[in-house]
């Protein structure tokens, strides 16, 4: 029988920064990863080029059933402190747009930055880790193989439900269920939105267009790309705004944010003016099924005032998402209410910690999901 202080479940971005941070501290720490390597998820992230932080992370940056929560990880170890680690490991980075901070090269950088950390800081990861069983009857004791392992404290750091190729995962939150924890609702998160049949038959054909659009749902305003696939819509505005819409809705979207007309009255038609801020085949489309087949001089004003309303609020109805393969990120968790907003660690469970996006904190996309992942290990990781 094995024992540590501390082991953690996960070696993705939280698990192995908590690990890091823990063993500095002096804890004799293990991670346990089922998959065949760690930071699987990190590798992809951000096109390959991982969006590691966001300059502009906030509080008002993340949903949660409990939305003061991450104020206090967020306050204490921040985007700037994340950024100062990356820059002494010699890792060259821009700034995207946004706030948005990406590596100039490849987000293995990262990986590697994590597993130098750990591994200075004395902290052994394990990979291909199967853990079956996990009880307390004194110490945390896990069962992985024909392994039992005891430690004193217990991280959770195992993510969401997406992507599950790279081996997503629900035990995160079967830990929490067995330890008497709460879960809110669990769905996925910055996902593209699946098109009703009818709009599927005529939006389909339009598959690789891509427009700047602003999409709202009641307070949450995105301005940002809207992408056009086969089966519905994606780009930054679509996945922003998934976390905020709900089966049943639809959405309206403003194609010309930041105008309030067509670029001019008596310029030709309607499709001619249109074409010269969209893309062709969009505005073809579009055209062909919302204006009148005259010049605008020619319209009249009741004509004008629908086309008026339309391009400014042209609604789009959903069946659905396109689910956990799809989603960048999984919305919900164990209930924040459940931990300590300065420790991670379960309020009625001493020593069992939950971190990252496994707890009901989900952060927009641009790279506040990894700066949570920092914060929320940290906050565990100093605690522990």
């Amino acid at each position: 029988m094995e024992h540590r202080d501390v082991i953690v479940l996960g070696a993705g971005a939280a698990g192995l920064f908590c690990a890091l941070t823990a063993a500095q501290n002096g804890r004799r720490v293990l991670v346990l990863e089922h998959s065949d390597r760690p930071g699987k998820k990190i590798a992809i992230s951000g096109g390959g080029r991982c969006n590691f932080t966001n300059l502009r992370a906030g509080p008002d940056n993340y949903l949660s059933s409990n939305p003061e929560f991450c104020r206090s990880a967020l306050a204490r170890y921040t985007p700037a402190d994340f950024l100062a680690l990356v820059e002494r490991h010699g890792i060259r980075w821009h700034e995207k747009k946004l706030g948005q901070l990406f590596c100039n090269t490849s987000s293995r950088e990262i990986i590697a930055l994590l597993l130098d950390e750990c591994g200075r800081a004395g902290a052994e990861i394990r990979c291909g880790a199967h853990v079956g069983e996990v009880d307390k009857p004194d110490r945390f004791r896990l069962r992985t193989g024909p392994t039992t392992l005891t430690c004193d404290a217990l991280v959770v750091a195992t993510g969401g439900l997406s992507f599950p190729k790279l081996g997503a995962s629900d035990l995160g939150y079967r830990i929490a269920k067995q330890f008497g924890l709460k879960l809110t609702e669990i769905r996925p998160g910055l996902v593209p939105l699946a098109f009703v049949d009818q709009d599927k038959s005529q939006l389909g054909p339009l598959s690789g267009v891509s427009l700047p659009v602003r999409v709202r749902h009641k307070k949450a305003v995105f301005d940002e790309a809207m992408l056009i696939t086969h089966r519905g819509l994606s780009g930054p505005a679509v996945l922003q705004i998934s976390n905020y819409w709900r089966e049943g809705e639809s959405l309206a979207f403003d194609l010309l944010p930041g105008d309030d007309d067509l670029p001019a009255v008596g310029r030709g038609t309607a499709l001619a003016q249109l074409s010269a801020v969209w893309p062709k085949r969009f505005a073809e489309a579009w055209c062909a099924r919302h204006t009148p087949p005259k010049p605008v001089s020619q319209w009249t004003a009741a004509e004008r005032l629908h086309v008026q309303g339309l391009l400014h609020h042209w609604p789009v109805e959903f069946s659905g998402t396109e689910g956990y393969p799809k989603a960048e990120v999984t919305l919900g968790g164990v209930d924040t209410r459940e931990l300590s907003s300065k420790t991670m660690e379960a309020r009625a469970v001493p020593g069992l910690f939950f971190i990252g996006e496994v707890v009901d904190v989900t952060g927009w996309l641009g790279g506040y999901n990894f700066q949570w992942a920092w914060a929320s290990a940290h906050a565990a990781g100093q605690a522990l």
